[in-house]
């Protein structure tokens, strides 16, 4: 029986395992007159600590159908309840039974020391009574050691502050999907993740067939792939351990800004290790005890109560010490200037981490869940995108310190820069598999996936070009009698060569936007604009910009510093306060949102919307022109709730081009755009015989579309003298002696 246990629960405690195994078999063989209950109440609570000690990926019914066949073995061997019982009240034993000669039934129970009392030997019965107070000790040490184990998984969002109503909901989530134990069980256990045979799929959709995760510790990878290839996918899967990653490697998994409260920003990054703050609170609460047992105490009577009060007092104060040791190991001591110089990073000045969480914007959000995952210090960092809320210093920040980042981490990235200083390998998910490029930047990988591409495609073509050569010597000499001999040895040529896969077509993407009539100067000006949403309170002031239709300006700065309210005043979304905005008279401005989203009807299909926002052309017009930004086949006839991000960025731009504009003012455009997209959108604004002036965070599409860059800062818009990579020599120059990237402004 106890082998059966081990079979279904190999990692179950031995003093478990022979407890369950010596109660059964106790219970199984008494001959008291309450025989029959007491063997049913041992069945209970056998299967009760059988339940409580399974791992979660164990299904139930495993442990209730290896408990029936436990009771029918124990049955078959014993005979029935009802029928010992009844025999041992009529049956009398063939000779004395000399107690001295027999093992301990405690023993046979698994239990230390003498646990059983004879109180009677006769010819008529056997009846024992179990020491109570060693067996309450007993079952406290094994529940202390089942309180240790795994918790089940659940399905959570790392990234959220729930509010106040659901913060207990949220710690039980975080608890139990990344569990803690104080003994030192996890110490010393490989944190490399290495899972194969992955079947991974979505509404439908084969995301990963028979793939292989592999990421060694301390590794930064970089997960690329075109849009809608699955992505994001994969990452929720691996933070809701869909994937069956080992449960001592702490996951945290940072998609999306966190929800508001009343909560300040310092104290939501604190709140965010949810061990840390129930561990502080257990030592609150054990030294309380240990008080008020200290009080109790007699230095001088010893009775069963004070002998039970220093057994309690030696388990708490055991306790006590693991915990101490754990909040050592955490350097929870030094847990708020840690928190503090992470959110600086991050561009909160000191009064604005006191700041209740739903004071921030969107934007600021997403950094306080960034600076959450930072804080915590996970084994698993998953990263979906972060640079897309953050600003060219933030992201900067976010660089250096991933860079020293100890533990692994994984980010879905299409940051060509960003990847090339945090990444130190590549993963290319496409085609249902995941490709690994190890020990080199994004850089580095493009060049390689393409030699691997082409070998690949050469030696597939030379493999068709083989075989085709064998069959038509097979089917032309096949039934030749002279030949025969030669054509079986070409059949097992055939046979043995390998089955190649036709690799991928090379992935390309076209933006275009349509030409435009000429238009004489002014195009776009502003002068002396200021613009204030309380009066003697400016966003921006003074701010005079020249917009031509050969003008490729970028403007860079920090989060809430005005860059979008800038690009509104131009647009007339806003009123300046003061100042003038002057426009041509057949401009046509044509504006891509950060937040284009909203602007899309997402229970409609591509197609149907562009039909609506622009009717008198056919479908297939629409679809045609949806092709060449990248929503091709089907996917424009699907509803956009079902498109991937940078699917709807697409099809934002595609109704961009459908207006025609004479001036493209552009609010973070490469926001969940593939690379190769990006790099389409880059060269048709290249191409584009308009102006263009766009908010940008990306250095490769400031790099390689504008020519102009102006500041945003401290409420002026000025002309930097240099390039993006100027700009950021300037943010790394302002760094501290402490790593952290400062910022001369006030959100």
């Amino acid at each position: 029986m106890e082998s059966e246990i081990v079979t279904i629960l190999p990692n179950l405690d031995s003093v478990i395992t022979e407890y369950c195994n010596g109660f059964l078999h106790y219970a199984a063989t008494s001959t008291s007159p309450e025989a029959d209950l007491e063997f049913a109440e041992a069945v209970s609570t056998v299967t009760q600590i059988l339940l409580d000690a399974a791992p979660p990926s164990l299904d139930p019914t495993k442990i209730t159908s290896l408990m029936n066949k436990i009771v029918a073995d124990l049955e078959a061997k014993h005979g029935s309840r009802k029928e010992s019982s009844s025999q041992a009240k009529s049956k009398r034993l063939d000779q004395t039974i000399h107690v001295g000669t027999h093992k301990s039934i405690s023993a046979t129970m698994g239990l230390l020391g003498s646990g059983v009392d004879l109180d009677a030997v006769g010819t008529r019965k056997i009846e024992s009574r179990v020491d109570k107070k060693k067996l309450e000790k007993a079952e406290r040490k094994i529940k202390a050691k089942q309180d240790k184990k795994v918790m089940k998984n659940v399905e959570y969002e790392a990234s959220k502050l729930v509010g106040s109503d659901d913060q207990k909901a949220y710690e039980d989530f975080y608890m139990q999907v990344n569990p803690l134990t104080l003994d030192s069980s996890s110490a010393g256990k490989s944190k490399d993740i290495k899972v194969e045979g992955i079947d991974l799929s979505i509404g439908g959709l084969r995301i990963l067939t028979d793939s292989t995760l592999t990421l060694a510790y301390g590794r930064r990878y970089g997960l690329v792939g075109k849009n809608g290839i699955g992505k994001s996918t994969l990452l929720r899967a691996l933070s809701r351990r869909d994937v069956a990653i080992p449960h001592h490697i702490t996951i945290l998994h940072v998609e999306q800004e966190i929800m508001g409260d009343d909560t300040p920003a310092l104290q939501a990054v604190l709140d965010a290790d949810v061990w840390r703050k129930k561990l502080l609170a257990d030592r609150v609460r054990i030294t309380a005890e240990l008080a008020a047992i200290e009080d109790k105490r007699d230095p001088v009577a010893v009775t069963t109560a004070s002998i039970a009060n220093n057994a309690q007092r030696d388990e708490l104060d055991s306790l006590l010490t693991d915990i101490d040791a754990k909040l050592a190991e955490m350097e929870a001591d030094k847990a708020e200037s840690r928190a503090a110089a992470i959110l600086a990073g991050l561009g909160f000045s000191p009064e604005r981490q006191l700041h209740a969480t739903r004071t921030f914007s969107g934007g600021w959000r997403m950094r306080l869940a960034l600076a959450r995952a930072l804080f915590c210090k996970p084994d698993l960092l998953l990263l979906d995108e972060p640079s897309n809320m953050l600003d060219v210093p933030s992201i900067t920040f976010l660089s250096e310190y991933l860079q020293t980042y100890e533990s692994t981490v994984l980010v879905v990235s299409h940051d060509r820069a960003f990847l090339n200083e945090v990444a130190t390998d590549i993963i290319h998910q496409h085609s249902e598999r995941l490709d690994y490029y190890k020990g080199g930047n994004f850089d580095s990988f493009y060049a390689t996936k393409e030699e691997r591409r082409k070998t690949a495609k050469r030696e597939y073509e030379n493999q068709m070009a083989y075989r085709k050569h064998l069959q038509t010597f097979i089917d032309k000499f096949r039934y030749n009698a002279a030949k025969s001999s030669e054509a079986q040895s070409r059949i097992k040529k055939l046979e043995k060569l390998p089955v190649l896969e036709e690799p991928d077509d090379e992935y390309s993407v076209v933006f275009k936007f349509p030409d435009v009539e000429h238009l004489s100067p002014p195009i776009l000006q502003m002068s002396g604009v200021s613009f204030a949403y309380n009066a003697g309170n400016n966003i921006v002031a003074n701010v005079d910009l020249d917009v031509q239709l050969d003008s490729r300006i970028g403007i860079v700065g920090p989060n809430g510093a005005g860059k979008t309210t800038v690009l509104k005043l131009l647009i007339g979304q806003l009123e300046a306060s003061k100042g003038l905005i002057s426009k041509h008279a057949r401009l046509r401005v044509g504006f891509f949102a950060q937040h284009h989203v909203d602007a899309l009807d997402l229970t409609m299909s591509a197609v149907s919307f562009c039909a609506k926002m622009f009717p008198g052309r056919t479908d297939e017009e629409y679809r045609r022109h949806l092709g060449a930004f990248g929503i091709t086949g089907t996917t424009g006839l699907q509803k956009m709730a079902l498109l991937s991000g940078g699917q709807k960025s697409r099809v934002a731009f595609a109704l961009l081009s459908l207006q025609n504009p004479h001036v493209l003012v552009l609010d973070e455009p490469s926001n969940h755009l593939d690379i190769e997209a990006m790099d389409a959108l880059s060269d048709a604004l290249k191409a584009f015989k308009g102006g263009v002036l766009m908010v940008s965070h990306d250095v490769t599409m400031l790099a390689s579309v504008c020519t102009h860059l102006w500041v945003c800062d401290n409420g002026t818009v000025e002309a930097f003298p240099g390039d993006i990579k100027a700009y950021k020599k300037r943010i790394l120059e302002q760094a501290g002696s402490d790593g952290v990237v400062r910022q001369n402004h006030h959100v």
